[in-house]
């Protein structure tokens, strides 16, 4: 890693969330999405809205996960304790960079929709505000 750069802590609380984590986690073990749900009793958007970070699973399945995936229960809540490595800084196959500049255009796609999506809300947000006051 190059000296100016801060060391980042991959998986600590300040650069990711539990749903970071437990996609991390359910990656390095190689199981789907939909494995893991069945594993755990749960449905596959279940596990995904974990993921997401819109639900939280209650204490039995979160203990439940980290040993299926071998992680610690602390490390998936905080970041903190055994889990998993943080990504090297290899860089990317040449033949793979046309597949993560395409990926990266439908990201920023998404996230103009999505940009566009709040400003809508907000000007209806604010034109409520004005009626009411």
């Amino acid at each position: 890693m190059s000296a100016d750069l801060p060391e980042i802590d991959w998986y600590g609380a300040e650069a990711s969330t539990f749903g970071d984590r437990l996609a991390a986690a359910r990656e390095r073990m190689g199981l789907p999405r939909a494995e893991l749900a069945r594993r755990l009793g749960v449905k596959a958007a279940t596990v995904q809205a974990w993921e997401d970070d819109i639900a939280e699973p209650r204490a039995n399945r979160l203990q439940m996960a980290a040993g299926l995936m071998n992680v610690s229960l602390g490390w998936l809540l905080t970041g903190e304790g055994e889990g998993v490595e943080p990504p090297s800084d290899e860089t990317i196959d040449p033949e793979d960079v046309e597949t993560v500049l395409a990926e990266m255009r439908q990201i920023r796609a998404e996230m103009l929709r999505f940009a566009n999506r709040v400003s809508v809300l907000e000007k209806r947000l604010r034109q409520a505000a004005r009626e009411l006051g």
